[in-house]
């Protein structure tokens, strides 16, 4: 999943992805990411998107191994697909409209226990008592500038956080309005004995 705003690493190596990473990067372009419903991205058939993804620009890449590209990205902006082809080499195509976000929706008063955990998480993550892999002092998966007064913004960290199910953040990342979004994240956070 990749929300506006977000930080997106990938590791490519397959023939299709690596050409249009290649591409994007030569022509300074976006990609989208969108959310699988069923099947396998290996499969040519038999596969079910969802209809509303995330433009994703390469922000960083580096090849330490050869034929595989680590590269890092930004969600951008949201879109809708209307239609979309499978190529030979098995890439998908979409002709797609952008969704427009409101530059910065306020930030309501009842949503600052999200606020306070976003920030608590920031911290941790940069004194590096996050989890996984990468985490350690200095990590950051949060791009900056960091806008904890943008209801929009601390909504889309939250989600794409949180361990929800995908189903659930794709929801979350279709809905277009900031404030229902932290209304949803913050009774998962009370429901889940979050404080």
């Amino acid at each position: 999943m990749l929300f506006p705003g977000g930080v997106l690493p990938l590791r490519v190596f397959e023939a299709r992805y690596v050409d249009m990473v290649r591409e994007a990067m030569r022509e300074s372009t976006e990609f989208g990411v969108v959310l699988l419903r069923r099947g396998r991205d290996i499969d040519r058939d038999g596969i079910d998107i969802e209809q509303i993804g995330c433009r994703a620009r390469i922000t960083d890449w580096n090849m330490a191994q050869l034929g595989v590209l680590q590269i890092e990205t930004i969600g951008t902006t949201r879109f809708t697909i209307h239609s979309h082809i499978v190529q030979a080499d098995g890439l998908r195509v979409a002709d797609v409209e952008s969704i427009a976000d409101d530059e910065a929706v306020p930030m309501p008063d009842e949503a600052a226990l999200c606020v306070r955990l976003l920030e608590r998480i920031v911290d941790q993550l940069r004194s590096g008592d996050g989890d996984g892999p990468e985490a350690g002092p200095g990590y950051q998966p949060i791009a900056e500038p960091h806008r904890f007064d943008d209801a929009t913004w601390v909504g889309n960290r939250l989600a794409e956080l949180l361990p929800i199910a995908l189903p659930a953040k794709q929801r979350l990342m279709a809905t277009t309005d900031a404030h229902e979004r932290l209304v949803v994240v913050r009774r998962y956070l009370v429901e889940q004995g979050i404080s």
